[in-house]
Formats: C-alpha cells, sequence, structure tokens
C-alpha cells in the first residue's frame, strides 16, 4: 500500500516486483544514472535495471531513496485522464483532446506571465527545468505538462472574470465620458451610481464563483452561487474548508520548490557562461577595436563554442539528478553523449536554432504591461526545446553501449562549426539589441526565459 502525497489516496503498489514472460520492468533510482556512469570500468552502465528472467527483486537491506518513490505522485500516478477510445468513444476523444489543447495554452500562457514578473521569473524557469527533468527520468511526454490538471481551471477563471469584468469597463467608460460632457449632470450622476451598483454585484459575484470552484458554469449562475454559499454556510465549517481547499491548491503549485529548481538552475549555468560571455563582449564597438580586446573576444568566443556544446547536456542532467553539483559533472555528461551523439547534435542543432531568432525581440524596448506578450513567443519556443533535451537525456541513460566511433566523430566535427556560426552570429546581436554588449550576457535559453 502506497498513499498519494498530494490527494492522500491509498494505492496498490507491491513492495517487490515480479517479471515474467520476457517482459521486464524498468526501474530509474535517484542517482542511478550517475552511479552507472561512474563505475569502475569507465564505460558506463544503463540507468535502467531488467532482468531477463523470472525472479523477484528483493528490496535491499539499506536502500536509497528511489526516484520512483521520490516522483511517485506526480510522474508515475499523475492526475491527467487517460485518452479515451478514439473509435468506440469519439465525442470523450474529441473532449478529451480539446480540454488538452486548452490546458496547454492556459499552462503556456501562465508561464509566461510569471516570467514577466521580476524575481518570480524564477518560478517560470524552475517549471521548464521540471519539464525537463520529468522527461530526463521517464522519457514520457505526457509528462511534460506537470500543471496540465490544473491550468484548464486557471485558464477558466481567467476567461470567466475577464468576461464579467467586460461590461463594467465599458460602463465605466461611459460614466466618464459623461462626466467630461456634462459634469454633475443627471447622466453624469446615474451613470456613475449604476457603476458603483453594477462594480459591487460582480465583486461579489466572482468571489462566489471563485469560492465555488471556478468552473465555466459557476459564472453563469450566480443566484445558484448564492444559494450554494448560503447552505454552506448553514451547514458550518465552511471557513475551515475554504482555508484547506485553498491551502492544497496553492501547495499543488510547488512555487517555492520550483523557485529553488529555477535559481539554482540559473546560478550553476552562470557560472559555465560568465567567464566566456564577458571576455566575448570586449570588443563592444562595431569596428571591433584593436590588439587586446579583439584576441579576448577571439578567445572567448572560442570558449563559448566549447560551452555552449555542453551546457544543454549539463543543464539537462542536473534537472534530471535536481543536485547543483550535477551541473559541473562534464565526465558523465561526455560518456552519456558517446550512447546517443546523433540525437545529442539534433537537439543541439534544434536548441539553438529555436533561439537565434528571439534576439530579434530584444530590438526595442516594450511598455513593462506589453512584456508578457514577447514573454509568451519566448515560453512557447523554449518549452519544447526542454522537452527534446530531456528526452535525448533519458534515451543515454538507458543505453549500455557507445555508438559507433564514426558517428561520434561525425557528430563532433559537424557540432563544432555550427556552434561557431552560432556564435559568430551572436556577436552581432549586441548592434541590434537595446541592451548593447549586455544582450551577450542574455542566454535566454540557459537562464530566465524573457526578454529583458
Amino acid at each position: 500500500m502506497k498513499t498519494h502525497a498530494e490527494t492522500g489516496n491509498t494505492l496498490n503498489v507491491p513492495a517487490t516486483a515480479h517479471f515474467s514472460g520476457g517482459e521486464a520492468e524498468q526501474t530509474v533510482s535517484e542517482h542511478a544514472t550517475h552511479a552507472g556512469d561512474l563505475n569502475k570500468n569507465g564505460q558506463g552502465t544503463s540507468a535502467l535495471t531488467t532482468p531477463t528472467s523470472d525472479e523477484v527483486v528483493q528490496p535491499a537491506a539499506v536502500s536509497p531513496t528511489t526516484e520512483i518513490d521520490q516522483f511517485y505522485p506526480d510522474e508515475v500516478v499523475g492526475n491527467i485522464p487517460p485518452f479515451p477510445h478514439l473509435f468506440k468513444h469519439p465525442l470523450k476523444a474529441t473532449f478529451w483532446t480539446i480540454r488538452m489543447l486548452f490546458g496547454i495554452v492556459c499552462l503556456v500562457l501562465f508561464l509566461a506571465v510569471i516570467a514577466a514578473i521580476p524575481l518570480v521569473n524564477f518560478i517560470a524557469l524552475g517549471y521548464l527545468l521540471d519539464v525537463e527533468g520529468r522527461v530526463a527520468r521517464t522519457g514520457k511526454i505526457r509528462l511534460a505538462f506537470p500543471l496540465l490538471d490544473i491550468a484548464p481551471r486557471l485558464g477558466t477563471i481567467v476567461l470567466g472574470t475577464g468576461l464579467w469584468l467586460i461590461p463594467l469597463f465599458l460602463l465605466s467608460g461611459a460614466a466618464a465620458d459623461a462626466r467630461l460632457v456634462d459634469p454633475g449632470g443627471t447622466s453624469d450622476q446615474t451613470l456613475h451610481f449604476i457603476n458603483r451598483l453594477v462594480s459591487i454585484f460582480v465583486a461579489l459575484h466572482l468571489c462566489l464563483a471563485l469560492a465555488r470552484g471556478g468552473t465555466f458554469s459557476c459564472y453563469l449562475r450566480p443566484l445558484k452561487n448564492a444559494i450554494w454559499l448560503f447552505k454552506q454556510l448553514r451547514a458550518g465549517g465552511y471557513w475551515e474548508r475554504a482555508a484547506q481547499n485553498v491551502s492544497e491548491f496553492v501547495s499543488s503549485l510547488k512555487l517555492g520548490q520550483n523557485f529553488s529548481l529555477g535559481l539554482r538552475g540559473f546560478l550553476g549555468a552562470l557560472a559555465w557562461l560568465l567567464i566566456p560571455s564577458l571576455m566575448f563582449a570586449s570588443a563592444s564597438s562595431p569596428e571591433g577595436g584593436k590588439g587586446g580586446p579583439v584576441l579576448v573576444t577571439l578567445l572567448g568566443g572560442l570558449m563559448l563554442v566549447i560551452v555552449l556544446g555542453w551546457l544543454p547536456l549539463l543543464q539537462a542532467h542536473f534537472a534530471a539528478e535536481n543536485r547543483l553539483r550535477a551541473m559541473f559533472e562534464l565526465r558523465t555528461i561526455r560518456r552519456k553523449f558517446k550512447r546517443t551523439p546523433i540525437a545529442w547534435l539534433v537537439a543541439l542543432v534544434v536548441v539553438y536554432v529555436l533561439s537565434l531568432p528571439l534576439y530579434l525581440f530584444k530590438v526595442a524596448a516594450l511598455p513593462r504591461d506589453a512584456m508578457w506578450g514577447i514573454t509568451l513567443i519566448f515560453v512557447a519556443t523554449i518549452y519544447p526545446t526542454k522537452i527534446l533535451l530531456g528526452w535525448v537525456y533519458y534515451r543515454a541513460s538507458s543505453k549500455t553501449r557507445n555508438a559507433w566511433f564514426g558517428w561520434r566523430w561525425l557528430s563532433r566535427t559537424l557540432i563544432l562549426p555550427l556552434l561557431s556560426l552560432y556564435v559568430f552570429l551572436l556577436f552581432f546581436t549586441q548592434f541590434i539589441g537595446m541592451h548593447g554588449n549586455r544582450v551577450l550576457m542574455e542566454h535566454h535559453v540557459f537562464l530566465l526565459p524573457v526578454p529583458f
């Protein structure tokens, strides 16, 4: 028996895992990939333990916390309903698809909004790293949306609230116009009085709709919301239940956990990028300067090529292990690279091809209230790259043998000139960016996913 960490439901989870008929259950330990890569023979072992015959895996006397235990509530059970059979239940399948697409859109919008807020944007980075870590540990794309069960409700709340605020804004505008045309007149006083009444009604209705659950139907039935609240107050204990539900909802967002993950991921990536980026920005004029600055810039560009080749893999390793030290385990990442070199090559090409056009949005400064719109493009572009890097990391961790040396050398031969071209183009972004040579420090793929 195992208790779900968030819902409290008791689930049947056997203490031992049985394997039969040649089918094997793959179990990933918390630091299995790290321990497997640091074995004595140096060849690296699989992150997956796969028994080949009928056997019962007995728990060790002193067993470390396994990843399946640490991430069990979200990554194994999840709160996303299964996809209905398309031919047996076409309407349910269609509704499921619409709901999931709506949830993904709401999730990206939510991340874009919090990414546009200073300091809070570390939470957005933490969510992106959490997505990368989930896929890196399990290899399942469906687990790349940790808030997909909550995001539709958040989107419904925003949509319902916005629809009720529209008539209030129109009425406020009419009242303001009446005051300009006839200050103190009958129309001015009448419209302002109606505006106050409507504001009070809308505020009460929105509060009741949120208290009742925030579903879309709650925003359409103000009278039923009032009757529901009256019944809840008569039954007693409403305020205690409401406080508990709000606390559980806020806890499900995991704001503190993702802030910590984002902050540590930011600091780890900054440690790799700081010195090469500062050196790369030495020659900050279009003429390139003379003498020393040019040499320092060339050396910084060379260092940046090397760092950008390994940093996506290192950040995926950090997201999978959730350890800051994992960000600096280059030897482990090099072993993983040898197992799937072509996959890593394709992933790096996709990551940097998608990231380079984002520098065009840094040409001009935007008003603070319009920043989230551009941030939406950043989040929507970076999100799939995190999923891709996590999947390639899982693929490398699940393999036991190195790829053919020809594939390894081919990937190395191709990635160096491609990264050199990326760094060459990156150098000129400082001349079109609003922040000058500071743009060279704003690596939005690894640092904060924002245009400022």
